[in-house]
């Protein structure tokens, strides 16, 4: 597993190859990141995995200084599974190059979910993947389903732009069903068994949902009562369909969708 620490290092290193799948993570690396590097290498000949906390995306400064970093530990991890080829950790100069203002917005009908709540997010997210994309040149990038949102905006984009493929990747979950989460290493266990009898309530919720005639008003009383019961802030329940995330009236090809706050820790998840 070879570190690089800079562009010219990646370029260098890289240069040989033209199979490269690509993981970008934030850090905090745990099962969910190994089962996406587990895909790269096995549809890839090499794996590179990013580290690199986006301060672009954060629409919170609070949440940016909370977000959990603890870049030793993510090197043993990644190392011990022998699954990774390359480790990109950039700096800030190194993927922002220049100081020109990122010309990306969302569309009006993409402002929904988490982009209705952490506003100029997604606009970083997209941002810095395209950035990413260019520097690394990879064949494939493996994201996870638990970020939908983020997994539907960065694969429509990136797909248009370059010739690549972006390959989704299912959530993986703990013993307990919680989707496995970098923001999870800031809860207790307290919170944890909140945010799994929060998941055993939304499977519940998905199975009545083909017998509701009015499925918004439905969703409206059981986010009310998930609200009441756990004390907690509750940005989103809703049921959208995965082709193009418009609200959807129907379970078929469709997710239910949530966003959170456990002891001011904001989740999500989609099953």
């Amino acid at each position: 597993m070879k570190i690089l620490l800079n562009n010219t290092s990646l370029f260098d290193s890289l240069r040989p190859f033209n199979d490269i799948g690509f993981v970008p993570t934030m850090g905090g690396i745990h099962q969910g990141h190994l089962s996406l590097i587990n895909k790269a290498n096995k549809l890839c000949k090499k794996t590179i995995v990013s580290i690199f906390v986006n301060p672009k995306q954060f629409n919170n400064k609070k949440d940016l200084k909370s977000y959990p970093r603890n870049i030793k530990k993510d090197l043993k991890i990644l190392k011990k599974s022998k699954k990774v080829d390359f480790v990109y950790l950039p700096k800030f100069k190194d993927i922002y190059t220049d100081k020109k203002k990122s010309k990306i917005k969302l569309l009006k009908k993409d402002k929904i979910l988490c982009a209705k709540f952490r506003k100029g997010h997604f606009e970083g997210v997209l941002d810095v993947m395209n950035k990413l994309t260019k520097i690394i040149k990879p064949q494939k990038i493996f994201m996870g389903e638990k970020d939908f949102q983020q997994l539907y905006l960065v694969k429509r984009q990136l797909e248009q732009i370059y010739k690549i493929k972006v390959i989704p990747c299912k959530t993986i979950r703990d013993k307990n069903n919680v989707a496995l989460s970098s923001r999870n290493f800031l809860l207790n266990r307290s919170c944890l068994n909140i945010a799994a009898k929060i998941y055993q309530k939304l499977a519940n919720i998905k199975k009545k949902i083909k017998n509701k005639k009015n499925i918004s008003s439905f969703l409206n009383l059981q986010k009310k009562e998930i609200k009441n019961n756990y004390k907690i802030k509750i940005d989103y329940l809703e049921l959208r369909n995965i082709n193009n995330l418009k609200i959807s009236n129907t379970k078929k090809n469709s997710r239910l969708f949530i966003a959170y706050y456990l002891n001011n820790v904001r989740l999500i998840d989609n099953l």
